[in-house]
């Protein structure tokens, strides 16, 4: 929607980006302190909350006027909509009800949102081209509302409420409900896990990987192959490709997290991701050549095998604590998708092309890469102690 916006209110892209920025910073703020909230009241309920958010935020996007509603609508409501069912979601569900196949769990779940790319991202980008951007945001709109009687009728708490154990695990008894005060909960974790090493290498190594994926391709390369010629209808199917190769990239990654270590699988992500983003810039052009299908097959088996490995990775230093950890985590990966999502519309801004933006993603990517290698220092740690009481342990 960023070129439709642009054209009929006259915001820079800049502004526009601006928004983005809002929607995918708290898109992951908002993940600790959800991921708490679904201790204190229920997942169930937390998820319908997060639905309706995402049903208002859109919906209302079709009375705006100046660019600060679109901030307020697309960044605020549907970022904390979302980021209340985003990853720390699924570290929750892949905690509690699984004991075997967690991380092949997780990948499959991480893929959810990767086939909700392929399923909308064309979609809507056809509604945006044929019937105005404001049919594609009241379509968001109405499938999330579609989807919250479902939640409701559907969604368990624990496997508990259905007179199960976990997977692989021993019935246990309901959990009492934690008590009141999930800020405190999140904070306090977060203040724990701030204090030990390996929570900041992987904090370092996810803001570069929501840079390099949410931050600037999600938001950045459908104006950028529009910028060469390539319509956007096009430019989004590609984009929507690569939610098809991640869905099996992400299920293969969790089917590895339970295998190789994820410290190896970290570097080599981040790696590969590195060198296909410097090659990018010389890959667009007017049509969908064969090159650029091959850095889409190869960018989408990348682009969120990253979290399988970040989440065994914060199970295994911190112990139960690790979903709301994982949260914070996340929080950094979205901080960084935030920065790059302003930063590139700035430089297009500026320098008229994307160029320097996808140069500096290449790089910092590498630089993921090592801090992730740089995680096998701490490697032999014993797990912070159970529960959100986080131990002191240091790295």
């Amino acid at each position: 929607m960023l070129r439709p916006l642009h054209d009929e209110f006259g915001w820079p892209l800049g502004t526009i980006s601006a928004a983005v920025s809002v929607n995918l910073l708290l898109y992951g703020l908002t993940a600790p302190f959800a991921a708490a909230l679904m201790e204190r009241f229920g997942i169930r309920r937390v998820v319908m909350g997060a639905l309706l958010l995402v049903a208002a935020g859109s919906g209302l996007t079709v009375f705006m006027r100046q660019s600060w509603q679109l901030i307020l609508c697309w960044g605020v409501l549907v970022g904390l909509g979302t980021g209340s069912m985003a990853l720390g979601f699924v570290a929750v569900i892949a905690n509690r009800w699984f004991v075997k196949h967690r991380g092949l769990v997780t990948g499959v779940l991480t893929a959810g949102g990767a086939a909700g790319n392929l399923v909308f991202l064309p979609v809507l980008a056809s509604l945006t081209e044929h019937r105005g951007w404001r049919v594609a945001a009241l379509t968001v709109a109405g499938v999330a509302l579609l989807v919250v009687p479902l939640v409701g009728w559907k969604l368990r708490d624990h496997p508990s409420s259905l007179g199960l154990g976990p997977l692989g695990g021993e019935y246990q008894r309901p959990q009492p409900i934690a008590p009141a005060g999930a800020a405190r909960t999140a904070l306090r974790a977060l203040g724990q896990a701030a204090r030990t090493r390996p929570f900041w290498l992987l904090a370092g190594g996810f803001a570069i990987c929501g840079a390099t994926t949410n931050g600037l391709v999600g938001t950045h390369f459908i104006p950028a192959a529009h910028d060469h010629g390539m319509a956007e209808t096009a430019a989004a199917s590609l984009l929507a490709l690569v939610g098809l190769f991640d869905i099996a990239g992400t299920i293969i990654s969790g089917w590895l997290t339970d295998r190789v270590d994820s410290r190896v699988l970290l570097g080599v992500y981040y790696f590969g991701r590195g060198l296909s983003l410097l090659v990018l810039p010389s890959l667009f052009a007017a049509g969908a050549h064969p090159s650029m299908v091959v850095f889409i097959l190869f960018y989408g088996l990348d682009w969120v095998a990253t979290v399988p490995p970040t989440v065994t990775l914060c199970r295994e230093y911190f112990g139960a604590s690790g979903p709301v950890v994982f949260g914070w985590v996340f929080a950094s990966h979205q901080f960084g998708a935030a920065i790059a999502a302003s930063s590139a519309g700035f430089l297009r801004d500026q320098l008229g092309t994307y160029d320097a933006a996808w140069y500096g993603a290449g790089a910092l990517a590498i630089l993921a890469s090592l801090l992730s290698l740089m995680l096998f220092a701490g490697k032999h740690l014993k797990p912070i102690a159970p529960g959100i009481g986080l131990a002191t342990a240091k790295a």
